[in-house]
């Protein structure tokens, strides 16, 4: 039975309230998933603590099928709002457990396909990376320190559900995921700017890798040349660069057009 919250000095609304914060996401090990569409991304079997719902969400759409997964709690429209990262909030919300990272595992399919980053900071861009990285079928995805935090709220809405999908491992060391790879046989490709490759001209249809950089700074020396080469998207007009989250998504793509043909 779904249970009333009604203060926000109730200790539940007090804990999901706290989660807004990464040192307390980071201390309990969940984040909040916002959102009907959202919501309805989560796979069966990953943990779920609770779901949290308006009255009028409740009326209109039921408790039952949340009741039977996970603890729930209803609450007016005033302190849902009080709860909510969205200025329209949908009015329901779950606290979620983080991933499970097995990094292991991400190694033993063959010809892995890979995307690493260096200290993206910007949420939206993010949150895309993760999107479409999902779409591409990408098999892990990681991180540098000095990362946005990947359960950041705006993140989690911008990858559209695509965090239950595709492993993010954060705060990495570049250095020792280059050097993982290497001794796998994985080629690891640097988007950089001085780059003299073509991504078309590469052989991504065996295990292959992609960094791409900082938003304003791309990619630092250092974690350019960990790579086993660095690639160019060629641009015809007078743009400098291109969006962090656009590069990934023609360089993701070029490996799924190759591995179509």
């Amino acid at each position: 039975m779904a249970i009333k919250i009604e203060s926000h000095q109730n200790k539940i609304f007090k804990r999901v309230k706290g989660l807004n914060l990464r040192k307390n996401r980071d201390k309990e090990g969940v984040f909040v998933a916002e959102g009907l569409r959202f919501i309805s991304e989560i796979p069966l079997d990953w943990p779920v603590e609770m779901f949290l719902m308006t009255e009028a969400f409740a009326e209109e759409n039921g408790v039952e099928l949340f009741e039977n997964r996970a603890a729930t709690y209803v609450l007016s429209e005033e302190l849902f709002s009080l709860l909510s990262d969205t200025e329209n909030p949908q009015g329901v919300l779950a606290v979620c457990k983080k991933q499970k990272e097995d990094r292991e595992k991400i190694w033993l399919k063959e010809d892995s396909f890979f995307l690493l980053a260096e200290e993206l900071n910007d949420p939206g861009n993010l949150g895309t990376v993760i999107r479409t990285a999902d779409a591409s079928g990408v098999d892990g995805i990681f991180l540098s320190k000095g990362s946005v935090d990947v359960y950041n709220p705006k993140v989690l809405r911008a990858t559209m559900g695509s965090i239950f999908h595709v492993p993010v491992f954060q705060n990495i060391a570049l250095d020792d995921i280059s050097s993982e790879m290497k001794k796998r046989g994985i080629s690891l490709y640097a988007a950089h700017l001085k780059g003299e490759s073509l991504p078309y001209h590469l052989p991504l249809e065996k295990g292959c890798a992609f960094l791409i950089g900082n938003e304003a700074r791309g990619l630092s020396q250092d974690a350019a040349n960990l790579c086993d080469q660095w690639v160019k998207i060629p641009m015809l007009g007078q743009a400098e660069s291109l969006n962090a989250s656009i590069a990934a998504g023609i360089l993701l793509y070029e490996v799924v057009r190759q591995r179509l043909r």
